[in-house]
């Protein structure tokens, strides 16, 4: 506890000092604040996780403009402690930066200097690791008159004193015993904390819950799906939606997990929030039977929820018969536009699928559904009567059929945040385009893990070249037309802000740098390298009369396949003028190339890639190939012990950094079939050495060497924050 009391003792001291000359206590934002976020005192601000209730992500700062935007420099940053990936807003509330991290840590910054305040760990288990889809993330953070509150990965809710980062209250808004997540911001307004859950990739039936602000005690719960149909429904609608599912598909959970995209509108009194994909993603396998009114409410959806009693008041479904992974969680914008000559109060999302939608607000009536990418195969357009997609009937695979979906399962915009900019009228879109094949597989002998109910190993053949290409698009939202693009081609990009001062910035994988272009035309104004990918929403602030920009860097998977080297997890911000440096990037964990000797028939390796491919490539990468989340079992010195394979494997030797014991899941020969076959592509690797391998090295190891298991197999071993080059977390 000793390293915890300095920074509380400042903490303590600096609030004791604002209090003494009057001015407001840490984050304190009530209603009213946010309503009059561009108001003098306000507009300097971040006080949500979109800004404001609207979830525009547009600041009225213009300070920093697109004449005076090649000035900008680094002004401070701030190093994380951990090497996953980093995908938080920030909120920036009088002066002080509050922002989480992988693992759902908190930090608070003086936003002015850079000066860490206090650090909050709610030290989530490693093995918890296991339940998140797609790595240990957290999005943000939500603040509530001098309380910030926080979404853990192992389903905590917790509000903390903004001024000391001390716990306040925790509640546990999940089932201890599923496999529920959370990795999203919450959501605050009128004193109610609005919180939804991830895990569709599991056995799970999602949720939306209000909780109240004060004391963390639940008010109320919507389900998404209905569950047994021969037990009483928990709401009045859910009879409604039973009639939309076929089979037993409760027995498998259902899905609809609301993740993200979480929106308070004040006009209507309405939380409106977006619903996650199905679970398993077939419906073939979820719920088999004709797709005539098979559509699965309320799954790939757009909800309207009374916000004080969580009372259903309208939905849209994006997706019916989701079978695709298209979530329905993407970011949900309120706005006022004019639409054919009426003007409406909207909410716009740019969704998984690759349709645009503007919605009334109101009433959820469709009045605008276009594709912002090219292609788009799952449906053949929309009934101009019930605004419903017409299901491409090639789209719904089986176990028998597959299909090559566009878009990708990844999402034409996924829950990097979009944003919308009132002067230009132009919506910017983290935008990605890709194809996907897919096959229907049952999975019903695993007793653990992702139940996915898809397969690459059925050897669909791909009878269109493999599509895979990201870039920001400037959507016009009411022509539905794309007005510019920047292309990262096989790069990715990250959030968006945009700002009074015509700029979007936006980070990206593929220059690995914060970008600001001209909001209007889409030209490129600056840029600055941070060694790292950005994945995260930026924002941007004022303190003293200066204008800052400030994201969270650091990109896990897709730039890096050395999961021990660091990748940069940092804070970042940005002024005019600004001359601060980076340190020099942390050179590459070396890792030594040194299987034991190929053994097993071709049997046993075929039944090794089968079972390594259902049960690790997940995590490991598919055949194999890590991307960098976990560590490239090629590597691992374990493989030269069946025993130590097997400590880890079946006894959960690593289970505290998140390699969790599948003694429920595989049998000791089937252990000992995924070594044989990690042996055989460690030496087709050792015999075929990767070409420009960002920290990897394929170098032997030296003559005489013995393949110990005590090397790369014990390195995930540690948590201390005193070793971070080795601290999985």
């Amino acid at each position: 506890m000793r390293n915890l009391l300095v920074p509380y003792a400042c903490a303590g001291a600096l609030a004791l000092a604002a209090s003494a000359q009057g001015a407001p206590p840490a984050a304190h934002v009530d209603e009213a604040r946010l309503m009059a976020s561009t108001n003098e005192r306000n507009a300097g601000q971040w006080l949500a996780h979109g800004r404001d209730h609207s979830e525009q992500r547009f600041s009225p700062l213009a300070k920093i403009n697109a004449e005076n935007v090649g000035r900008l420099g680094l002004a401070w940053y701030g190093d994380f402690d951990t090497r996953r990936g980093q995908e938080s807003t920030p909120l920036v509330i009088d002066g002080v930066l509050y922002v989480t991290t992988a693992w759902s840590k908190v930090y608070a910054y003086d936003a002015k200097t850079g000066k860490q305040l206090w650090k909050y760990d709610p030290k989530v288990p490693g093995e918890w690791g296991v339940n998140a889809c797609c790595d240990v993330v957290n999005r943000g953070l939500a603040a509530w008159q001098g309380k910030l509150y926080l979404g853990t990965l192992d389903g905590r809710l917790i509000a903390l004193d903004a001024a000391t980062g001390r716990e306040k209250w925790s509640t546990q808004t999940t089932p201890k015993d599923k496999p529920y997540s959370i990795t999203g911001a919450p959501r605050v307004a009128k004193g109610k904390v609005f919180i939804g859950q991830a895990g569709s990739e599991f056995e799970q039936r999602g949720f939306m819950a209000a909780y109240d602000a004060d004391t963390g005690k639940r008010l109320w719960r919507w389900w998404v799906v209905p569950g047994d149909p021969s037990k009483p429904f928990e709401q009045p609608e859910l009879a409604m939606a039973a009639k939309t599912w076929k089979g037993e598909w409760w027995k498998k959970g259902g899905g609809g997990s609301p993740w993200d995209g979480i929106a308070y509108d004040p006009v209507t009194n309405y939380v409106i929030f977006g619903t996650g994909n199905g679970a398993p993603w077939p419906q073939s396998i979820r719920s088999p039977g004709s797709a005539e009114n098979n559509e699965n409410l309320f799954l790939s959806s757009m909800v309207a929820l009374n916000a004080d009693t969580g009372r259903y008041v309208w939905h849209y479904q994006f997706t019916p018969n989701e079978s695709w992974d298209f979530d329905g969680t993407q970011q949900i914008t309120l706005a006022d536009i004019e639409i054919a000559g009426a003007r409406h109060h909207v909410a716009m999302q740019a969704n998984k699928n690759g349709m645009f939608y503007i919605l009334d607000a109101k009433t959820g009536k469709l009045l605008s559904g276009k594709p912002f990418v090219p292609n788009i195969n799952w449906h053949t357009g929309l009934d101009p009567a019930t605004g419903k997609p017409k299901i491409n009937p090639e789209a719904i695979y089986t176990e028998d059929k597959g299909f090559v979906v566009i878009p990708a399962s990844g999402g034409a915009h996924s829950w990097h945040p979009m944003s919308y900019n009132p002067l230009t009228g132009l919506v910017y879109i983290p935008t990605m385009y890709g194809n996907y094949p897919l096959v229907a597989a049952k999975e019903d002998d695993n007793p653990m893990g992702q139940k996915l109910s898809i397969s690459m190993r059925k050897g669909l053949a791909m009878p269109v070249q493999r599509i895979n290409t990201g870039y920001l698009l400037a959507w016009d939202p009411v022509e539905a037309k794309e007005v510019w693009r920047v292309s990262f081609e096989a790069g990715r990009g990250g959030g968006t802000l945009t700002t009074a001062g015509n700029l979007v910035f936006q980070g990206n994988s593929k220059y690995q740098e914060l970008a600001a272009y001209r909001a209007d035309t889409g030209e490129k104004l600056w840029s600055m390298p941070v060694q790292t990918g950005i994945v995260a929403g930026p924002v941007t602030y004022e303190v003293d009369g200066e204008q800052y920009v400030a994201v969270s860097a650091g990109a896990r998977a897709g730039f890096s396949v050395n999961y021990y080297s660091s990748n940069g997890s940092r804070i970042l911000a940005f002024k005019l003028g600004g001359t601060a440096k980076l340190p020099e990037p942390a050179p590459p964990v070396p890792q030594v190339l040194n299987p034991p000797p190929p053994f097993g028939t071709p049997e046993l390796l075929t039944r090794g890639a089968d079972t390594y491919n259902r049960f690790c490539g997940t995590c490991h990468g598919t055949d194999g190939q890590s991307r960098g989340m976990f560590p490239d079992l090629r590597y691992s010195a374990a493989l030269g012990s069946r025993e130590v394979f097997e400590s880890i494997v079946l006894g959960g030797a690593l289970a505290a950094n998140g390699m969790v014991s599948f003694k429920k899941a595989l049998q000791p020969e089937q252990v000992e079939s995924i070594r044989a076959y990690m042996v055989s592509r460690a030496i087709e690797l050792k015999n075929n050495p990767p070409q420009n391998a960002f920290g990897l090295s394929a170098t032997p190891a030296p003559a005489g060497a013995a393949a110990s298991p005590s090397s790369n197999a014990g390195a995930a071993a540690t948590r201390s924050d005193a070793t971070p080059a080795r601290d999985p977390r």
